[in-house]
């Protein structure tokens, strides 16, 4: 087993080499540091003692690590404290939008006998369809949009479908293709609350929760 000590020096070793259970040693902490200084007095030859420069040098090392991992610490909880006062911010930020409407990325309508306001993504320019679809995925409405360009394009249902009846209150599946191409459809929900779980969250009526990030227009 490798001594802590250089009985040579008198100077603390430094063990560079994987342990016996072939992982990698942590970082020395200022406790081991001390502990090793400490030892190293305990075990010095006392027809060789540690001289004065290498006891000034080793306590220089340990005033060194214990800056260095002081200000480790500092960097870190003032880290988590940016990260608190950001998420805050957004929080009392998104409490400002509650009761307002806003776009976000959904492929269902919850429809409630008003119309249902939404968006596609067009992410190449052609010729945009919008499809809605019941709980059965019976095909209820083909909405054609014409051609459009790229970018969040809007588009309305009124809750009829293609014969210009009233459909029943419930959920709906909305379906976008843009040149023969799927892309992906937004509906738009009134923000009822704001709240933080692993990032910031809005509350959007008919929808649930939906991370601020999420939120692709506020109308």
């Amino acid at each position: 087993m490798t001594s802590p000590i250089n009985t040579t020096t008198n100077a603390p070793v430094t063990n560079t080499s994987s342990s016996s259970d072939g992982t990698t040693p942590t970082a020395m902490s200022q406790s081991d540091f001390l502990k090793l200084m400490v030892a190293q007095l305990q075990a010095q030859d006392p027809t060789n003692p540690v001289d004065n420069s290498q006891f000034v040098s080793q306590m220089t090392q340990f005033s060194t690590l214990s800056a260095t991992q002081d200000l480790g610490t500092s960097v870190t909880n003032l880290s988590t404290n940016i990260a608190a006062s950001q998420q805050t911010s957004e929080i009392l930020s998104s409490a400002g939008l509650v009761g307002h409407n806003v776009l976000v990325p959904e492929t269902t309508a919850d429809y409630e006998g008003s119309e249902v306001d939404g968006a596609v993504n067009v992410t190449a320019a052609g010729n945009v369809t919008v499809t809605v679809t019941d709980g059965d995925g019976n095909l209820v409405r083909t909405i054609p949009m014409g051609t459009q360009d790229t970018g969040l394009q809007n588009f309305s249902w009124d809750g009829k479908d293609s014969s210009g009846n009233p459909v029943a209150k419930g959920k709906y599946t909305l379906a976008a293709t843009s040149g023969g191409a799927a892309v992906d459809t937004y509906v738009a929900g009134k923000i009822t609350g704001a709240g933080s779980s692993v990032g910031t969250y809005l509350q959007v009526a008919g929808i649930g929760g939906v991370p601020l990030s999420q939120v692709a227009q506020i109308l």
